[in-house]
């Protein structure tokens, strides 16, 4: 049986009036004044975990397009949790400017806000940091009045069921949420405690907190990375997401018990599945290596200085390209950029996508990188 450590506070009810009537919202314990020591058993948990992560960063320094490969896989997880499910390769159309599907757009602006968020993890977070998160996340998509998007809820929210009277969790009510949020980013700041137990702990207090009216279980989720990042130096953080889609039960059920006061039991469950994260990130590089390689192999015949050959590691950055794009960064005319997408389709390395939205003049062509997006769609190392 996991030893549960002492000195963690569980929190507290607290009455609240909703529509006149009276409800019980769950306030958490600040962070400020608690130790968070965890056992032995979860602390080694913790060191494997921070060693899989520092494997798979020094790994994806020899690859370095592999970066976005994980970061998309971990904005499209991180969606589907959400229930935001739409297929990787309307995702990748999405990002480089196709609006024929939006709830791919809408995951398209979970990326954005995941790569702006790692940019920033070289300081201190700060609050406005958070609500900068939340504006690329949510401010795309009209799903929240403007007044609600990167700003804290002014009023009392609930999950699940439909009011706070038959609600499976009910947060803190709003005028609780700056405060807690302040002693939260302190806690993050304060590196008192290694990444992992940081970012186990960081992560289930944002989410008993519920500060913003939608978006909570995504920024929650980038929080994990940002401190990860932050915290141990690595480029990118393992698609953590990926891996609790496949477990919403034990994630639950983690946040649960953290929130009645039982630190190692979440710590050791979100460990566990940041080393397979890590360890799955891994896998996916040497695949993509692999298939570097063989795409290389089609086009071996080409001259040193083909275009073509300057597309290929586009491909892992922009599964779906056009002719713009490409000629944008390979600095080469549309027309050659045309030609070199011509051949890469001749080779089997690209597609035609026929979804994109067509539009006055010239139609805009998009070709797929099918191979890689079977690869992201069907990663299952383990």
């Amino acid at each position: 049986m996991v030893p549960i450590t002492e000195g963690i506070e569980r929190g507290q009810e607290e009455i609240v009036i909703w529509n006149a009537a009276p409800v019980r919202a769950w306030v958490p314990h600040p962070l400020a004044s608690q130790d968070f020591e965890v056992g032995t058993r979860t602390a080694r948990r913790t060191e494997q975990a921070i060693a899989a992560l520092h494997a798979s960063g020094g790994a994806s320094a020899r690859f370095e397009p592999i970066a976005l490969l994980l970061l998309r896989a971990e904005g499209v997880a991180s969606s589907y949790i959400e229930g935001l499910r739409t297929p990787v390769t309307d995702v990748a159309a999405a990002e480089v400017g196709d609006t024929s599907n939006a709830t791919a757009a809408w995951v398209a602006d979970n990326l954005t806000a995941v790569r702006h968020a790692l940019d920033g993890a070289g300081r201190n977070l700060t609050i406005e940091d958070i609500h900068e998160w939340h504006r690329r996340l949510m401010g795309p998509t009209g799903r929240l009045p403007e007044d609600m998007v990167g700003s804290f809820r002014t009023a009392q929210s609930w999950i699940g069921g439909t009011s706070p009277r038959t609600a499976s969790f009910v947060p803190p009510p709003p005028e609780r949420v700056e405060d807690l949020i302040v002693d939260l980013v302190d806690f993050v700041n304060a590196e008192s405690v290694d990444p992992v137990t940081q970012a186990a702990v960081a992560h289930a207090q944002f989410e008993t907190i519920h500060p913003y009216g939608d978006g909570n279980g995504r920024i929650g989720r980038i929080l994990i990375g940002w401190i990860l990042v932050h915290r141990t130096g690595i480029t990118v953080p393992p698609p953590v997401s990926v891996f609790i889609a496949r477990d919403p039960g034990g994630y639950l059920a983690g946040l649960t018990r953290f929130r009645l006061g039982e630190l190692d039991p979440w710590v050791d469950w979100l460990a566990a599945e940041l080393q397979y994260s890590a360890e799955a990130a891994q896998e996916l590089l040497v695949r993509s290596e692999q298939l570097l390689e063989e795409w290389s192999r089609r086009i071996d015949d080409l001259r040193a200085d083909a275009t073509a050959r300057l597309v290929l590691p586009i491909l892992f950055d922009h599964p779906v390209v056009s002719s713009d794009l490409v000629a944008e960064r390979v600095a080469v005319s549309e027309r050659a950029a045309r030609a070199a997408l011509a051949v890469l389709a001749e080779r089997c390395i690209l597609e035609p996508y026929d979804k994109a939205t067509a539009r006055p003049g010239r139609p805009r062509r998009f070709w797929v990188a099918s191979e890689l997006i079977a690869m992201v769609t069907n990663w299952d190392p383990f």
